[in-house]
Formats: C-alpha cells, structure tokens, sequence
C-alpha cells in the first residue's frame, strides 16, 4: 500500500466539495421556510458543521470504522484519531488513513442536517442540538459501519451502497418522517399556505448541492480512476434527467414549470444516484432519473396529503423515498464489470441475488434508523419539552431561539 499522490490530491478536492453541501443544503432549505424562521432553518445545518466534526474526531470515526463489534458498530481503538494518521488503510490503499476519515467526516456533517428539513418552525433549538448528538451516535455511525465497516451486516449481505442510499438518504429521510410525526404539526398546518419567502435561496442551495454532489459520488471512488470519472457523470446525468422529469410533470400537471420544481427535480436525482453512481451505466442512470421525480412527487403530493404528516421540507418525500429508489434502481441495474465490488448484476442483467441483497438492506435500513429515532425523541420527552412554545412558533424562531432577524426592515406580515 503506497500513497498516490494524484489520489489524495482529488479526494482532498472532494472532501471540501461535501462539506460544502452543508451550508448549501442550509440555503436550499432557508429559502423554503418564512422569513421569520430563515435563521433558525440555516442554523440548524451550519451548527452540525461544528458539532458533527468534534463528534467525528473523538468517537465518530472509531465507532464508523474501528474493529468490528458483531457486524453492528465499530469498536474504540481509533479513539481520539488514535493511530489515524499518514499511513493508509484497508478502506482506501492510495491515500494516508486520516484523509479518508476527513472525507467521510463530511458525510456524517450533512446526514443530520437532511433531517432538519422535516422538523422546521417548531422545534428547540437545544433539543434539536441534543437529537443531532445522539442520533449521529445510535444511528449515522452503526449505518456507517453496517454498510461500509469491514465486517458490517449490511455489506456482508452483498448489498451495495456507492455513497450513502442507505447511510445518508434512508436513514436521514425515515429519521424525518418519524421526527414530524412525534413532533406533532406546525400551527395552522393544513389551513394557511408556507409558502417560500426566497426562492433565489433553493436555487443557490441547489446548484451548491449539485456542485458538492461530485465530490460527494465521485469521491467515493477514493481514487482519481475511471471509476471516478463514471461515477461523475452518472451523477450528472440522473441530475439533470430528472430536472426534465419534474418540469415535464409540473407542465401536464399545472400548466407551467416553476424554478422551485426544477431545483427539487435536480436534488432527487442526486440522491438517487447516489447509491448506484459506481456501478450503473450512464443510460441507467438516465432512467434513473426520470423515474424518481414522479415517485417523489407522488409522495409529496398525494401520500403526504391522505396521511397528513406534517414533513416540512419533504426530506422524507426527496431524501427517503429517493434514497429508496436509487438503492431499488443499483438492484436493478448494477453491473459488474463497472464495479466488481457489486458481487452480482442487477435484476435486468437476469441475476436476482443483488435485486434481494439491496431489498435486505433498504429494509434493514428502515427499520433501524426508524426505531432508534423513535426511541430517542421518545426518551428525550421524558426530560424536556422539545417543542416550543405557541407563541413562539407564532413569532418565528429566530426571534424566540436566536434572538435575531433575517431582514431588519421587514414588518412582520409573513
């Protein structure tokens, strides 16, 4: 094992380019909400920038990546970055070990932070700081380690997860669905509009996503290589095919196309590609992407209405369910001699092995990170009020929470 130096180049590059997301995401949702909830929104990504980081460097990394511990979780022995350093690892053979624990830092940043997007204008900020801390230890870090840890349940399976179907988008989406539900709705749900006060914001955040996206899929290569370079442009590619989608469905549906729509369309290509983007072929990846706006937008539209869930931001409509169709799509069109990672090809290459290993996963998936997140705001009611108060909702969160406001001049007829 040698350290290349063209290697570590890039996937510093990429490091950077994911942690950017983060406050890209922070726009993208920022945009979405009221003007009287845009700092609240925008501080509850940026803050994990901080928090995640610390977390990551102390246990976070040990407990993703350590010795395995029954397939489950890592074990200690990186603690503190102990022995995290020039030399590389197993994980990635061509860059220093502490290079590839700085890239996957960056995915355990914006995890946390798609959550958010189901839980605005309602929730402490202090107990959304305490859920952040413990969801990011019972949840992101055992995900981690079950799909991507030597010895994890989900991998030894045979699934596949190119950069984080399961550990970042499922796990995330789920986790904001359940979060809403206990959460309870915002005040008048159901009988005013929340309609975005900054479109200009999604669209910012969203080319910020796009743009972090490549270092996010193509950095998961962990190496400057073809399958970088492939990984790249599927990603691009399910990006953009699915922007079309969605504006084609606003079009028949509504009679024109919106600026937010597209900006949501390109978002859930991205996640899903992102399981599949190292082991489909571009054409796939096309049809990837066409096919996840209308599944998102059915979710959005129609399951969120009949059940009544209050999911602000759709994380659990474009992160969950997106997330689930890209881990199906890698199941359907995963293919071998593109990444002999995969042990098997995709149900449309006449192999059922891989098609089943990825249903195991997503369900494993589904399953763990809704019933740890149920268990945690469960415990967390026990000692705190997390929501806050009616009044405060009414005022907006950032007066209530942070004590400042977005716009000085603005009145307050949001």
């Amino acid at each position: 094992m040698e350290i290349n130096l063209g290697d570590s180049a890039f996937i510093l590059i990429c490091s950077a380019l994911v942690l950017l997301m983060t406050p890209g995401l922070a726009f993208f949702y920022g945009g979405m909400v009221r003007r009287k909830n845009v700092l609240n929104t925008l501080m509850s990504s940026f803050f994990i920038c901080g928090l995640a980081s610390i977390m990551w460097v102390l246990v976070g990394y040990s407990l993703s990546f350590g010795n395995d511990f029954h397939g489950v979780i890592g074990g200690l022995n990186f603690l503190g970055f102990n022995g995290v350093g020039a030399d590389p690892s197993a994980y990635a053979p061509t860059i220093p070990q502490e290079l590839f624990a700085a890239f996957q830092m960056m995915f355990a940043i914006i995890t946390p932070a798609l959550i958010t997007g189901s839980l605005v204008g309602r929730m402490k900020f202090s107990a959304l700081f305490i859920f952040v801390g413990v969801w990011s230890l019972l949840v992101y870090y055992p995900m981690a380690h079950m799909v991507w840890g030597t010895g994890g349940l989900i991998s030894s399976l045979g699934a596949v997860d190119f950069a984080g179907g399961d550990v970042v988008h499922i796990s995330s989406g789920i986790s904001g669905l359940v979060a809403c539900i206990m959460l309870g709705k915002r005040r008048g749900h159901g009988m005013m509009s929340y309609r975005p006060h900054n479109i200009p914001f999604v669209v910012l955040g969203a080319a910020l996503l796009w743009f972090g996206w490549f270092g996010f899929n193509a950095g998961s290569a962990l190496g400057a290589g073809p399958l970088a370079v492939h990984a790249f442009m599927t990603t691009n590619t399910a990006a953009a095919a699915a922007m079309l989608s969605w504006m084609l469905i606003e079009k028949v549906k509504h009679g024109k196309p919106t600026l937010l729509g597209a900006a949501t369309g390109a978002v859930v290509g991205l996640v899903a590609i992102t399981p599949a983007a190292g082991f489909v072929s571009i054409l796939a990846s096309i049809i990837i992407g066409i096919a996840v706006s209308p599944i998102c937008f059915f979710f959005m539209e129609k399951v969120k209405a009949k059940f009544g869930y209050d999911d602000a931001l759709d994380a659990f409509g474009c992160h969950g369910i997106g997330g689930v169709w890209g881990g199906i799509a890698t199941g359907l069109f995963g293919q071998t001699v593109i990444n002999p990672v995969a042990q098997w090809n995709g149900l449309f290459y006449g192999d059922t092995k891989l098609f089943i290993a990825q249903i195991m996963g997503i369900a494993i998936t589904i399953i763990f990170a809704g019933g740890m997140t149920f268990l945690i705001i469960k415990v967390m009611k026990l000692f705190m009020n997390i929501r806050v108060e009616s009044s405060e909702e009414a005022e907006g969160l950032d007066v209530a929470e942070h004590g400042e406001t977005a716009y000085p001049a603005f009145n307050g007829l949001d």
